[in-house]
């Protein structure tokens, strides 16, 4: 696991200037690690943060580190959506006609793009760190969306905060750790490897929590808190910062725990949310898995 401390705090003070104000620190401080909320930022129009220079890094990135396909998708897809026939550059370049969805994934593999990441990081590293410890494994993701496109119904196991820097869009969050919204198993199968894609329905839509972002906002979104994204009427580029903690990976570690106690016919009660432990459960995960080697997702993808 790496640390935000890969980049020292000097260098990365002086990557950017202060982008959340204080108000912003002040109420995501309050929030963490548990409640969503909108924070202010000001980000705006950075060299490394626009179109052609996104296009730029676009080729720069291995393959694996690339997803886009089309936008136009229902909130619960079966699968893997169907791509455009078009390239990421032009994607990207075109992103305003081109009817699709795209996410450049760790950009922290760049090293302009690292400084920029562990230098927002580093203004909220006080608030991170009194609650859930060292910042670990800090990762970076750009999207980049067509009007009106939908990110799918999904979750994701990292602390999140999306800042939006161009266009607007709609989250539509739902409660962490309900399995009326995510299912416990599909919890475990993830975590095992299977699909971050979970299956909706309709009946959900009155419980979520609807969170609009215009440019200069930012949302945080907890540890597995499913949620799906509608764009605006304008194409979209927002900016994801993350990172784990000794808490998600505890968390991580007890639902691939719980998958063997239910492979073994037993019904085991899901982790606690923060900042309940999950030590016990994530330690026999491991015990398990180094004399084992890693189980199977309990469930085929959907």
């Amino acid at each position: 696991m790496n640390a935000v401390t890969d980049l020292s705090r000097d260098d990365a003070r002086s990557a950017v200037p202060a982008i959340f104000p204080d108000s912003a620190r002040n109420s995501f401080a309050s929030a963490y690690p548990e409640q969503p909320l909108i924070i202010d930022h000001e980000l705006h129009d950075h060299p490394l943060l626009g179109l052609d220079a996104l296009a730029d890094l676009a080729g720069r990135l291995p393959e694996s580190s690339i997803e886009y396909n089309r936008g136009d998708l229902p909130i619960g897809v079966d699968g893997k959506p169907g791509t455009t026939g078009l390239s990421i550059t032009e994607t990207i370049h075109k992103i305003a006609g081109a009817n699709s969805w795209a996410v450049l994934k760790n950009i922290e593999q760049d090293e302009g793009y690292r400084a920029l990441l562990h230098a927002l990081l580093e203004e909220l590293r006080p608030a991170i760190e009194a609650k859930t410890g060292a910042m670990l494994h800090p990762q970076g993701f750009v999207f980049i969306s067509s009007p009106d496109a939908v990110t799918p119904y999904h979750f994701d196991p990292e602390h999140n905060i999306l800042l939006q820097l161009r266009g607007s869009k709609t989250m539509t969050q739902f409660p962490a750790g309900d399995g009326r919204f995510a299912p416990d198993i599909m919890h475990e199968s993830y975590h095992l490897g299977g699909p971050r894609e979970l299956q909706w329905d309709d009946g959900f839509a009155s419980a979520g929590r609807e969170f609009a972002l215009a440019p200069g906002q930012a949302l945080f979104v907890p540890v597995m808190a499913p949620h799906f994204v509608r764009n605006g009427p304008e194409s979209s580029i927002s900016l994801s910062i993350t990172w784990r903690s000794d808490w998600s990976y505890d968390e991580a570690g007890a639902r691939c725990f719980n998958a063997l106690l239910r492979k073994a016919g037993m019904d085991p009660a899901p982790p606690h949310r923060w900042p309940g432990s999950n030590r016990a459960k994530c330690f026999g995960y491991r015990a398990w898995r180094k004399a084992f080697g890693p189980p199977k997702p309990p469930i085929a993808a959907p």
